[in-house]
């Protein structure tokens, strides 16, 4: 069975492009109950941006402190419910952050029209309902979150994403001016995490010429922005760098991310690290499966100074280390990708526990 995916439905991209947002909202305002719920990363409480927000009276903004943790099942049925209860349903959902928030936005959109807990629809084509309408803004790049058919939800029994069609969002707007304040080492976790998708997508049994063929572009940015002779956090590199996240996160949506992406579910949902700097943290360590990239990963940590710790697992007991197992091991898709059909005869939980132990 071929892949048959939903793309966005509109794209903007450009500079200012942020200043379209309240004519796009105008569109959708006379949708459900008639008002706007916009999530926003709390980091910008207080900023410029937030008042930019096109907010009309009525509507709703929810700021969200995404560094407290990762997305949870438990925080996506509280915002829905408290919303519901007290507003109904939006006209429409706006996220604007990195990719947690683009996550939770994409996850709550869905569970206006679906009922129960979110914990129901982890998995693949579970969700019965198409969500409402949903818009996102990234303000990082990297995580591929803009344009991926998942919104990954932590649950009390694993790390899974809500992964159906209806996922997607239906309008993303992306402005470049947004990205220019991330901290020099998040704007390299994220990009590696751009990066990390395309090697991945490339090592494996999936990998088709329409997934190469986006993250061979995707690639080729990454290479300009974090390698090449005016390599840096510069405005030039921060387009480049909007438009390296979506081709990545289409080729990994047309093919599969791997073993680095296992491992890194693992330490988010045992130890609660971030997604983009556990993937980092992983691949490092990575070289018998994916050799040329992670030399080259190693050689772009080294031109800009990133200062990624070692000898991790030393700390880790045995019970947290094969937790960490037990959740990368149930990522049947992710190992089939990167090992094949047969990877159950090739990878255990201890074997799984022997890469942690690198870390």
């Amino acid at each position: 069975m071929h892949k048959n995916f939903k793309g966005i439905e509109k794209t903007v991209f450009g500079r200012g492009s942020f200043n379209q947002l309240g004519d796009i909202l105008a569109e959708r305002r006379n949708d459900n109950d008639k008002f706007m719920l916009f999530v926003v990363d709390h980091y910008f409480k207080g900023k410029d941006l937030e008042k930019k927000i096109p907010a009309l009276a009525g509507d709703v903004v929810k700021f969200i402190d995404v560094d407290v943790h990762e997305p949870t099942t438990e925080q996506i049925d509280n915002l829905r419910d408290t919303v519901k209860g007290s507003k109904g349903i939006p006209s429409a959902v706006i996220g604007i952050g990195g990719g947690s928030i683009m996550d939770i936005a994409k996850a709550v959109s869905l569970m206006f029209t679906n009922e129960g807990s979110s914990t129901l629809y982890q998995g693949l084509n579970l969700i019965k309902k198409p969500g409402i309408y949903h818009i996102g803004v990234p303000t990082i790049s990297g995580t591929g979150a803009e344009v991926s058919m998942t919104a990954v939800l932590t649950g009390p029994e694993k790390k899974l994403g809500l992964k159906c069609e209806w996922t997607v969002f239906n309008q993303v707007v992306l402005d470049p001016d947004l990205i220019a304040s991330v901290p020099r080492n998040w704007w390299f976790y994220t990009g590696m995490d751009t990066y990390i998708h395309c090697i991945e997508s490339e090592n494996g049994i999936l990998n088709n010429a329409y997934s190469h063929s986006y993250a061979e572009q995707s690639l080729k940015l990454c290479r300009e922005i974090y390698l090449g002779d005016k390599s840096g956090q510069t405005p030039e590199n921060d387009d480049k760098l909007m438009v390296a996240s979506l081709m990545g996160g289409l080729s990994l949506t047309y093919s599969e991310v791997g073993v680095c992406h296992a491992l890194s579910y693992g330490l988010s949902k045992i130890l609660g690290t971030r997604h983009c700097y556990a993937n980092c943290i992983a691949f490092n360590h990575l070289e018998d499966y994916y050799a040329d990239g992670v030399k080259e990963f190693k050689t772009m940590i080294a031109k800009h100074k990133i200062d990624l710790p070692q000898g991790l697992a030393k700390d880790w007991t045995d019970e947290q280390i094969t937790a960490m197992a037990k959740v990368a091991y149930n990522l049947p898709h992710m190992w089939a990708h990167a090992i094949g059909p047969d990877w159950k005869d090739k990878v255990t939980v201890e074997s799984i526990s022997a890469l942690y132990r690198r870390l």
